[in-house]
């Protein structure tokens, strides 16, 4: 099943790459960035802590794409999926609590 799903999805890539037009430009490779020319150096490299801050905002990122679509058939569901939903938010709540506890938040 594994291999029809990897084929079914490199079929189309393995084909585009033969049907293309190959049109070589440097301006293809060029920093284009909001419809203006970049100012200054283009990659520019930022420090790793920020990395976990990105982490935690995915996390509750996904956190409140699960929470509105409950929060709007809450009336349906009833009393079982608002502790389904408690659960979730603990399990979250522990995990943040952990990272603050092990200072993995800090700036410095």
């Amino acid at each position: 099943m594994v291999a029809v799903a990897v084929g079914f999805a490199a079929l189309p890539l393995t084909i585009a790459r033969f049907v293309r037009p190959s049109r070589p430009n440097p301006v293809k490779l060029a920093t284009y960035e909001c419809g203006m020319e970049t100012i200054g150096p283009t990659w520019i490299q930022y420090h790793v802590g920020f990395y976990i801050y990105a982490l935690v905002f995915v996390i509750f990122d996904v956190e409140t794409v699960f929470l509105y679509p409950w929060a709007l058939a809450y009336g349906q569901l009833g009393l079982f999926a608002l502790l389904e939903m408690l659960v979730f938010i603990a399990i979250l709540v522990v995990g943040l609590v952990y990272a603050l506890r092990k200072q993995v938040l800090r700036w410095w």
